[in-house]
């Protein structure tokens, strides 16, 4: 048995604190699941310059522990797997971006886009389809069109006015800017997928779409809410 006098004993008392404080053990379980993804995807789809790769991989950890601490914090109304760093929830059997009307759409983004938003896009690949949410970067009211981060511009309609950069290669690729709803949202946080079967596995989310997830308003989508995880 170990005395007072025992130098192992506060050391022993130090290590059962820092186990004992679950929300330190869920982040540095996030911190290990984002890590591991994030360094397979860089390894597949890094950029090839060096220059470049070095500076992603210099970001990683600022990236990695700020998704980490709004993952925990568990500010969506969604339930997290904390060992796979991922949001759950029931899965439709339908896409529901399909009763999307774009009359509606229209007239939403007409009144609520913005730059800063972050809205959702339905990405239809050969037989595969997914929601991918994006962020407003530039809004045109006097043509009433918009452009969003990753997947260029967009008419209020939701119709593309252009195909974007990365994809003017894959011809087969089809995107949709919908009006967002709370299912078409937890869809899209979840990674959920489909085919003409129905239900697929889930997609994982990217660092950058986790972060787009920390500004959404649940309660009102067409005004941002930052968090602040400080």
């Amino acid at each position: 048995m170990a005395h007072s006098s025992d130098p192992a004993s506060p050391q022993s008392d130090f290590f059962n604190a820092v186990e004992s404080d679950t929300s330190q053990r869920i982040i540095a379980e996030l911190c290990n699941a984002l890590y591991e993804r994030e360094l397979a995807l860089i390894a597949q789809q890094g950029p090839n310059q060096t220059s470049l790769l070095r500076r992603r991989i210099a970001g990683l950890s600022h990236h990695v522990r700020r998704t980490a601490r709004f993952l925990a914090a568990k500010a969506v109304p969604l339930e997290l797997d904390e060992h796979n760093a991922s949001w759950q929830a029931r899965q439709a059997a339908k896409n529901p971006a399909r009763s999307n009307d774009t009359g509606k759409t229209n007239a939403w983004f007409a009144e609520h886009a913005k730059v800063g938003l972050v809205v959702p896009v339905w990405v239809q690949e050969f037989d595969n389809e997914h929601l991918e949410l994006d962020s407003i970067d530039h809004v045109q009211p006097e043509n009433q069109t918009l452009h969003v981060n990753k997947f260029g511009w967009f008419d209020f309609s939701g119709t593309p006015v252009e195909s974007p950069a990365r994809y003017t290669d894959r011809e087969h690729i089809t995107l949709s800017l919908v009006k967002p709803s709370k299912a078409i949202m937890t869809a899209a946080c979840c990674g959920h997928t489909w085919n003409h079967k129905g239900r697929t596995s889930p997609r994982t989310l990217t660092l950058r779409e986790i972060l787009l997830v920390s500004t959404l308003n649940w309660r009102k989508f067409s005004e941002p809410q930052r968090f602040d995880n400080k």
